[in-house]
């Protein structure tokens, strides 16, 4: 039987960036069925006391959110394609930019014409009557797994967590083995958190 995964993402995130590649291995390999779904670090952040710059970049994260928020609504079917898309430009090609918008227009542009997507849905980044949605999305994964986590957020079947959190993406069988210890550890009621201290910078590779 396929396993049903709800994968919650903000696509300017490196580490959910290589959980999704993880994810995306993870299909290769075992039976499952995956729902890409928006969440947004602008949403999660809303009325915390961050530093200045890190406010900066926070607040620049709306405009693709907004863009995978509408995407999601109204073509469903190109959300994974549009975020493996934007995500390689942002993250492995180094596109990313966190001053704003404009800055990122041209990635954007590009995600949306590699995808078959109408590059005019560039404009949805900057309209705010969009918002509803994003927040109702992002809301559907804090009702999963509750307020106290991040991005990415992983539901398999009834159970939902935050992460795993990856500095490479496994690849092949080990991405699959990853896989069913996550499931088993999240089909454990009484399981709630495992952590430890980040001693490498992240890869892509």
């Amino acid at each position: 039987m396929s396993a049903q995964v709800t994968f919650w993402f903000d696509v300017t995130c490196p580490y959910c960036w290589i959980t999704s590649r993880w994810m995306k291995e993870v299909e290769k390999v075992r039976d499952v069925t995956i729902d890409w779904v928006p969440m947004s670090l602008y949403v999660l952040n809303e009325g915390r006391e961050l530093d200045p710059g890190y406010r900066a970049k926070i607040d620049n994260t709306i405009y693709p959110a907004r863009l995978f928020a509408y995407v999601k609504q109204h073509h469903p079917d190109k959300v994974d394609a549009l975020y493996t898309a934007l995500g390689t430009a942002f993250h492995n090609e180094g596109k990313l930019d966190p001053t704003g918008f404009e800055a990122n227009k041209d990635a954007i542009y590009d995600a949306l014409a590699d995808t078959g997507l109408d590059m005019e849905l560039v404009k949805v980044a900057t309209d705010d009557s969009i918002d509803e949605t994003l927040r109702a999305y992002h809301q559907t994964a804090m009702d999963a797994v509750g307020d106290d986590v991040g991005t990415p957020v992983v539901k398999v079947g009834d159970n939902a967590f935050f992460g795993p959190v990856l500095t490479r993406i496994p690849r092949g069988e080990d991405a699959g083995k990853i896989f069913d210890g996550a499931l088993a550890l999240g089909a454990y009621p009484h399981f709630f958190e495992l952590k430890r201290s980040r001693n490498e910078s992240i890869s892509f590779d």
